[in-house]
């Protein structure tokens, strides 16, 4: 598998913490913690990708 450019790495996180503030909130909604564990997870996880993508665009 190759290498993501910049622009992907912070494609997937802007789409990561999206998907993560959705299920952050439907857990809120039921009462589910475990769902909104893992919204909050998510969006970590896209904050990560976000800046290992703007980190890309600083080498270049």
């Amino acid at each position: 598998m190759g290498r993501k450019s910049s622009g992907q790495n912070k494609g997937e996180g802007a789409l990561d913490k999206a998907k993560g503030k959705a299920k952050e909130a439907t857990g809120a909604l039921s009462g589910n913690e475990a769902k909104k564990s893992e919204g909050r997870s998510d969006q970590n996880k896209g904050t990560a990708k976000d800046k290992l993508g703007k980190a890309k665009d600083l080498l270049k």
